[in-house]
């Protein structure tokens, strides 16, 4: 097994970085985590925590942007069946308004690794940021892609807030979070513009907030929001 170092030093490395095993500098059980859905206009911010099983290896773990809706269906369930233990924590709406989308998602990765049943001696986290936790934790930038373990967190977040969104769907089909599942879209912007948003919008995003003055405007409110 090559070192961290060496993959980084290689003249060519490989376009998609291939799995490595968990690399950590001292004995226990390892978690790693990820989140879902910072960009969206809607619904809550969604996290997981992921403690891997070495006896019981899952083929095909990837950035969870990188594999298609089927294919995430089945490893989250593989997942969940394979894991030594896992959690799915969310921050709701209001929490993402009051906190802002960094803040949030930090509670949300907290609320996952605390959820866990099993206590790991270490956190990896993906991208640049680790979350205040009373254990030793570290952030790895592409971790989603070079960690199994957050690739799994990653695959179960996702497609737990992807679930939601159909849930959403469901309530206020006018906006259609089926398809875009809360991202700023050009379709779903022209229907926060026609309809002004839905209690799950986040009222602190900048396309929200233009779409609830443009629906006061309209009306003739007396006072527009702020």
């Amino acid at each position: 097994m090559r070192s961290r170092k060496s993959l980084a030093a290689d003249p060519m490395p490989s376009p998609t970085p291939a799995q490595i095993p968990l690399v950590f500098d001292r004995p226990g059980l390892v978690a790693g985590v990820d989140e879902a859905g910072r960009g969206p206009l809607a619904g809550p911010v969604v996290a997981a925590a992921v403690i891997l099983d070495e006896l019981q290896p899952i083929a095909g773990l990837a950035d969870s942007k990188k594999l298609t809706a089927r294919r995430r269906e089945r490893l989250y369930d593989e997942i969940r069946a394979k894991a030594l233990a896992c959690c799915i924590a969310e921050a709701s709406v209001e929490e993402i308004d009051r906190l802002n989308i960094l803040h949030a998602t930090m509670l949300a990765m907290r609320r996952a690794v605390e959820g866990l049943r099993l206590r790991p001696a270490k956190v990896l986290v993906d991208g640049n940021r680790v979350p205040v936790l009373r254990i030793p934790a570290e952030a790895i930038v592409q971790g989603d892609a070079t960690v199994a373990a957050i690739s799994a967190a990653s695959i179960l977040a996702k497609v737990h807030r992807d679930r939601l969104c159909l849930g959403l769907d469901e309530r206020f089909p006018a906006y259609g979070f089926a398809v875009h599942k809360g991202y700023p879209t050009a379709a779903h912007q022209a229907a926060l513009l026609a309809h002004g948003p839905c209690p799950e919008h986040r009222r602190s995003y900048a396309p929200v907030r233009a779409a609830e003055v443009a629906l006061a405007l309209r009306s003739g409110a007396n006072e527009i929001p702020r």
